[in-house]
């Protein structure tokens, strides 16, 4: 008996079967075989479906089997996506599916590009996809009608409510016709969402393939305790230990993009932003240097990302934690995708912070490991490995033939082809060499308890060569010694027993340390955070020698 969830089931055309099968794609995913055949037969969908799971071949395929000829702009299909780089994605993948529809023309709008493209391209179009703001744009032009549409997708519509689109996708709908198709398909159904399903869908059939559930599993989720003054550097070490190929690195704010775009470059690795204030062409060019293997590391906000769709994207690297949840699962589903495994890589710096991961732990219903940052060991023996897998791929070429006689000229000077063999091995690995930077991860300090009847506490013994520090805050911002205890601990990876007497005074606070400790404090904690406030460590000045007391007249 056939597999039903075959595409070669489906009730399309050849033409749209070959294309299908040119890609590979054999066996539909769960949100493929249960919206494809509804979205055919005309009726109204709502899909609720997690990133990665194939839901704009859902749409996209009963989309190009619709379309007939066009009429000049007159289109038949409009898909509205939340951001330039997602209506990109979309129209590539059903350009992908039209390849033997010569009939089917796509016009992608959106923001930031050239007016008179984008109104040449609509004059041929039955199917338009764009965004939300460049649709009413052209709508106001006249250069774009709605008048004889049949089929209105809304992909990630929580995300388009999220940025503010609500009215005018409320605007949008208002102005196709009442017995249009309408299909929305959504990570979430916030209440805003299943008002406008009420208000401009037609007894929609709801199609949510994961019960709720994320579709994670081809995912390892880990997260990193370090230092704030460090974070940087300890994404460097992550990058070297784990993002071999291509990786994205996603931060919260645009300037937290450009700055770690410089750090990255200045360390050696082949970095480029992306972000909303970047132009359209600039971002174009980012995505297909990232996706032909120019460049290796994306950094990126959350709204710039969400048209990244690169298969093989190895790992994702989140520096900084989203507010949202949902925006976490887009992040990670940037990797593991097409049934690859993938793996995610989290920091959290602060107790709130592993607060954070807890909560998407019970979000996710799955766990995020704790993980600890790869070791120098570990990438000098990951060095030498693909040092030796090139050495191994590149032996026996015609090039490396021709070099023969300088070897054995060389040896017969006396030289020893072992030496002369590790001396070239280092120089191979020199070429691609990046420093290693010197961070720790905070490991959790666990402290004894008292019994119940305690004796009373002894003053914890200190080196006689302590160090005396001073920190900007003190009573009057409320702070105990329990505040720079903890975030000293955490801040530095400096055990409690390397913190003696602490004094704190009306805007300072002097604290005995040991050397050791008092050097990685100066080293890493600088302009931290304690209570909310920006405090800066430094040596305390020695107490000036009081002068002997003189009785007056002598």
């Amino acid at each position: 008996m056939m597999n039903q969830n075959l595409f070669e089931t489906l009730s399309v055309s050849a033409e749209v079967l070959s294309a299908v099968g040119e890609l590979n794609y054999i066996e539909m995913t769960p949100i493929q075989a249960s919206a494809i055949p509804l979205i055919l037969c005309g009726q109204d969908v709502i899909g609720r479906s997690s990133t990665g799971t194939g839901k704009t071949a859902a749409f996209g395929i009963p989309a190009v089997e619709k379309a007939t000829a066009a009429m000049p702009n007159r289109p038949q299909t409009l898909i509205l996506a939340p951001t330039r780089e997602l209506a990109l994605q979309i129209s590539g993948e059903l350009r992908k599916f039209a390849k033997y529809k010569p009939t089917v023309r796509i016009a992608t709008i959106y923001g930031g590009d050239s007016m008179p493209p984008q109104i040449a391209a609509l004059r041929a179009a039955n199917i338009v996809v764009g965004t939300p703001g460049r649709v009413m744009d052209h709508m106001r032009r006249g250069t774009l009608v709605l008048e004889d549409l049949k089929l209105v997708v809304l992909d990630e519509a929580d995300e388009m409510l999220n940025m503010g689109f609500v009215d005018d996708i409320k605007e949008i709908l208002s102005a196709t016709p009442e017995e249009r198709q309408t299909l929305l398909f959504s990570a979430t159904m916030p209440p805003a969402i299943m008002s406008l399903t009420r208000e401009f869908q037609q007894d929609p059939k709801v199609v949510a393939v994961d019960g709720g559930q994320r579709t994670l599993d081809t995912i390892e989720q880990f997260y990193y305790h370090v230092p704030q003054a460090q974070k940087m550097q300890a994404l460097n070490l992550l990058l070297q230990g784990f993002g071999q190929g291509r990786a994205v690195v996603f931060c919260n704010t645009r300037r937290m993009v450009d700055d770690l775009v410089e750090y990255l470059s200045a360390s050696g690795f082949s970095a480029t932003g992306l972000h909303g204030e970047m132009s359209q062409s600039v971002r174009t060019k980012v995505m297909s240097d990232f996706k032909s293997g120019r460049l290796h590391v994306l950094v990126a906000t959350d709204v710039a990302a969400r048209g990244i769709d690169v298969e093989d994207v190895k790992a994702v690297f989140n520096f900084d934690i989203p507010a949202d949840n949902e925006y976490y699962i887009h992040r990670i589903g940037r990797t593991g995708r097409a049934g690859r495994k993938g793996a995610s890589h989290t920091l959290a710096c602060n107790p709130s912070q592993i607060r954070r991961i807890k909560e998407l732990e019970r979000f996710l219903r799955t766990p995020i490991a704790r993980a600890y940052l790869p070791k120098k060991e570990d990438l000098y023996a990951m060095r030498q490995s693909a040092a030796r897998e090139r050495l191994l791929s590149s032996m026996n070429t015609m090039d490396n033939i021709t070099w023969g006689p300088v070897i054995d000229e060389l040896a017969a000077q006396g030289l020893d082809v072992r030496a002369i063999a590790c001396t070239l091995m280092q120089l191979l690995e020199g070429a691609n060499r990046m420093d290693i930077p010197e961070v720790s991860d905070i490991v959790p300090v666990t402290r004894p308890q008292a019994p119940r009847q305690a004796a009373a506490p002894r003053r914890r013994e200190m080196p006689k060569d302590t160090v005396l520090l001073t920190a900007s805050v003190g009573r009057n911002q409320r702070i105990a010694p329990n505040f720079i205890v903890s975030a000293i601990v955490e801040g530095a990876s400096v055990p409690a027993s390397a913190i003696g007497k602490i004094d704190i005074f009306s805007d300072s606070t002097r604290i005995e340390v040991t050397p050791e400790a008092a050097k990685r404090i100066l080293q890493t904690m600088q302009l931290t955070r304690i209570k909310n406030n920006r405090v800066r460590f430094s040596l305390a000045e020695p107490a000036k020698p009081r002068k002997p007391y003189k009785p007056k007249g002598k």
